[in-house]
């Protein structure tokens, strides 16, 4: 059975509607997952080394070697590529004395037509701006080119499909790579394009086995169904980069599919509890707000102590809930106790047992609610909400 270990912080975000006289609010928690992994591996016992093969030959010394090429060829050209610059630019600095030279020869002649005007003329067309300027270009400045100087390629610029910069991308949280406990083979073959109605559906299969201490836990093959690439068919599309960007989207897979397995992950996630305004009709909903709200905050799987007197104070405020539930008076809108009351409480002890992943007394609040269905007036965003919910607890995988 799955597990998770959790605790939050909270934040707030505006969400009020008018139940009657009862205006009902809504918080949002934020808080940590500790999701267990599928397989456990003893702390002692987590190291594994990875081995892939592919139909790819790209390599980083390949990189580094035409990086180093490159290097080589701008070096033997500096010199000239000096003399060339320098050349270009006397002929920039002709270029601005002609331009100098042609800006001048224009002001001579506006200033000479501007005093032909009248006076009047004269100051009318200054007041405006309009009078004779001289302007002249900026002077070209001479910036030498800089030597060469040989870096080391960043790798990351590159789409380097090379096997053993593959197996360096598999990164299993908290485990190292230098040892043999968990042995993981990875066999991603050459994609394979196909058009269908015009458009671009590629497949790559991709076999991962996994063993530990010699005994095979996995042995799976992904992406064999052809997915949708492009709208276009497959002579129109750059096939080259597709295949590069397939490579990157099953490696991401492979590694998150890894970690599920094998790893303990942190996990950030936010569940909504709603409230009631108390005028004095409502303290033991106000106690369970403040009961579950509080703790769910508490939760810290790195301290069982604490989290287990969270849990038990989190209890309290259930039990809250559960008694509301009882007075309920769903026929009658202006009790204290009616069906909106009775909604937001439901939708609490579901998202909140959603939360901490009892998902059977999810389902059990569920079935209670959908039962009063008749009687509970759900809004679109409601029935959205509901409909979510049924999604997430009655899902099978």
């Amino acid at each position: 059975m799955k597990k998770k270990y959790l605790f939050g912080l909270t934040f707030f975000f505006g969400l009020s509607a008018a139940v009657n006289s009862q205006s009902i609010s809504a918080e949002s928690v934020e808080y940590q997952i500790l999701k267990v992994p599928k397989i456990i591996v003893a702390q002692d016992f987590r190291q594994y080394s990875v081995a892939v093969t592919s139909p790819y030959n790209l390599t980083t010394e390949a990189v580094v070697a035409q990086s180093k090429a490159d290097f080589e060829n701008d070096l033997t050209s500096f010199d000239k590529r000096v003399a060339d610059s320098q050349k270009d630019f006397q002929q920039i600095l002709v270029d601005y004395d002609a331009e100098v030279l042609k800006a001048k020869e224009k002001y001579k002649m506006e200033s000479e037509e501007f005093k032909k005007l009248s006076l009047l003329e004269r100051l009318t067309m200054t007041d405006k701006g309009q009078n004779p300027k001289l302007v002249l270009p900026n002077k070209p400045v001479y910036v030498p080119l800089s030597k060469p100087v040989y870096h080391e390629p960043n790798l990351k610029n590159f789409v380097i499909i090379d096997n053993n910069v593959l197996a360096s991308q598999i990164d299993i949280k908290g485990f190292s790579k230098d040892g043999d406990y968990l042995t993981i083979s990875l066999d991603i073959k050459k994609i394979n394009f196909q058009d269908n109605s015009g458009q671009s559906y590629a497949n790559q299969p991709t076999k991962l086995v996994v063993k530990q201490n010699g005994e095979e836990k996995i042995n799976k093959t992904f992406f064999q169904d052809y997915e949708y690439i492009s709208s276009s068919p497959t002579n129109n599309i750059n096939k080259a980069t597709v295949e590069q960007a397939n490579v990157k989207k099953v490696m991401a897979f492979i590694n998150s599919y890894l970690n599920e397995t094998f790893a303990f992950q942190s996990l950030k996630n936010t569940v909504k509890l709603q409230s009631v305004k108390n005028k004095g009709q409502y303290d033991d909903l106000e106690k369970a707000d403040i009961y579950v709200s509080t703790n769910l905050k508490k939760l810290n799987p790195s301290n069982p102590q604490i989290n287990e007197a969270a849990m038990a104070g989190m209890q309290k405020g259930i039990d809250i809930w559960k008694e509301v539930l009882k007075k309920i008076d769903y026929k009658d809108t202006k009790a204290d106790y009616n069906a909106k009351i009775a909604k937001f409480v439901y939708f609490n002890l579901i998202n909140l047992n959603l939360a901490l992943d009892k998902k059977s007394d999810a389902e059990k609040f569920l079935n209670e609610m959908q039962e009063n269905l008749i009687y509970i007036k759900l809004s679109s965003s409601e029935e959205g909400e509901l409909k979510q919910i049924e999604n997430k607890i009655y899902k099978t995988t």
